[in-house]
């Protein structure tokens, strides 16, 4: 990675001559197998994020409150995280078995897992199929944490920028068409009543739009299947065995070969790590508080928009996001560096959970379909897209921080680990804050937009203490596997 900035390790004079270490020659990209890993990048987005339109509708419609809209959001935000703190469980050995066996078999078996969730829980009619289905997703995907590896191996530190400005783009794609397929496809005998107008479609009003999300994660398992090169060397069977039974794996050197765990708990990785959990944490309470506060009725702090709406507004989101990822994050890294990028990101977050009320306040009194409303909807979608620039940064960090190639698994498992912890905490605490605040008229309703601004500073201080240059790469010479 090319940066300006200068260090206690730059020399004072200029080095001139042939021997000069020139400008590194950018590595092309392999081409297909990025396109396939952005492919897989897609599902995650799609199934997490299209049950976002009609959550709230739907644990309405269970009765699973009786009847007080206030409560809605203790259970959705139940529902959004336990996904999450199921792959907290497992996710981290999903991701040290890639480093042994193989990121491809991995990949599959978190493909075909998400792709039977999604179809039980659009069968699901209780809460606690709801519920079980979720968890399903969650043990079965350790996808997040083996893609990141893949990509950290099809790239080096010549192409890192382009290759990890790809994951936000593919990301936006999945959180536009999520919300979308969800808001428009839900209640098909309702909007569609020609095509969708038996009994089963009113029976199970959201099963369509978790049917065409599976429909697409299958496409993305037989591509894989067909199509993926494995990135992980193979190891014959006897230095498998040898490895198992405490031996040397003599096909590569011992500073080549998977780590302890305890070996990972290096400074780089751990700040890496920390960086990206406080990302994490405040980045999806905020997707949760965001679906909640468009639905909620204006007199207890929301926009009271239909599922509908709120699929297009959250799907301008993501498709704002990609467009401006795909123009501009590698441009943007290049020039100011990935620090000044991740902090300027995270600064984002303090306005941004504070323009919530003032939307509301701003709807309360011109009213929701106002030219004011809708111009502060845009700037804050707009805002949100610029903070997504700090995944692609803190990704970029976090690969560079593991102290080896074939341990690239397991750093990204570890942080995975963590994260979904945070992700799993965040959507539960804020709704059901949210809500709290609402019961209890806590600050006027605002006491939780209040606290999560706060949390945004202690987020903005842990960030300022990133180094100013990424972290040297531990294994720049290794080989990074093509096309073919």
């Amino acid at each position: 990675m090319n940066n300006s900035q200068s260090d206690e390790e730059t020399p004072l004079l200029p080095t001139h001559g042939p021997k000069a270490p020139a400008a590194q020659k950018r590595t092309t990209l392999p081409k297909l197998q990025i396109a396939i890993c952005l492919l897989l990048q897609v599902c995650e987005p799609l199934t997490s994020q299209s049950i976002y339109p009609y959550i709230n509708q739907l644990v309405s419609e269970l009765d699973i409150t009786g009847g007080d809209q206030r409560k809605v959001g203790y259970y959705a935000g139940l529902i959004e995280s336990l996904f999450f703190a199921t792959e907290a469980m497992t996710v981290l050995q999903w991701s040290r078995t890639s480093d042994h066996v193989g990121r491809k078999p991995i990949l599959l078996v978190g493909l075909f897992g998400s792709m039977l969730s999604m179809l039980f829980f659009g069968l699901s009619r209780t809460f606690w199929t709801l519920v079980l289905s979720r968890c399903l997703t969650g043990l079965l995907n350790g996808n997040i944490g083996v893609m990141k590896s893949v990509m950290g191996e099809l790239t080096d530190s010549t192409n890192r920028a382009e290759g990890f400005s790809l994951l936000p783009v593919v990301w936006g794609f999945g959180a536009t068409m999520g919300p979308l397929i969800g808001g428009t496809l839900s209640r098909p005998h309702e909007r569609f009543p020609y095509a969708f107008g038996g009994q089963f479609w009113e029976k199970f009003p959201y099963f369509l739009p978790c049917l065409v999300t599976a429909s697409y994660v299958l496409i993305a398992f037989l591509i894989t299947l067909g199509l993926f090169k494995e990135t992980v060397p193979k190891r014959s069977n006897c230095d498998r065995r040898a490895s198992s039974e405490g031996g040397q794996d003599i096909s590569h050197p011992p500073q080549e070969q998977p780590l302890p765990l305890r070996e990972l708990l290096v400074y780089p990785v751990i700040l890496s790590v920390s960086n990206y959990v406080a990302l994490a944490f405040l980045n999806i309470a905020f997707c949760a508080l965001l679906p909640l506060f468009l639905a909620m009725p204006l007199e207890i702090g929301g926009l009271g928009f239909d599922p509908p709406k709120i699929g297009y507004i959250m799907g301008s989101y993501g498709a704002g996001s990609a467009i401006f990822q795909a123009i501009y994050f590698a441009r943007v890294v290049r020039y100011f560096g990935e620090r000044k990028v991740f902090i300027m990101a995270m600064t984002l977050f303090i306005p941004v959970f504070l323009s919530l009320p003032a939307i509301n306040k701003m709807a309360v009194t011109f009213g929701t379909q106002s030219v004011a409303v809708w111009l502060l909807v845009v700037l804050l979608l707009a805002c949100l897209a610029l903070m997504d620039m700090a995944y692609g940064t803190i990704f970029m960090f976090i690969t560079a921080s593991s102290p080896n190639k074939r341990s690239l698994g397991a750093t990204n498992g570890l942080s995975q680990t963590i994260v979904s912890i945070a992700r799993a905490v965040g959507p539960a605490f804020s709704t059901s804050l949210f809500a709290f605040c609402v019961q209890h008229n806590i600050l006027g309703g605002l006491g939780v937009y209040a606290l999560f601004a706060c949390l945004s500073v202690g987020a903005l201080f842990l960030a300022t203490r990133l180094p100013h240059k990424v972290w040297e790469e531990a294994d720049s010479g290794s080989t990074i596997p093509g096309d073919g």
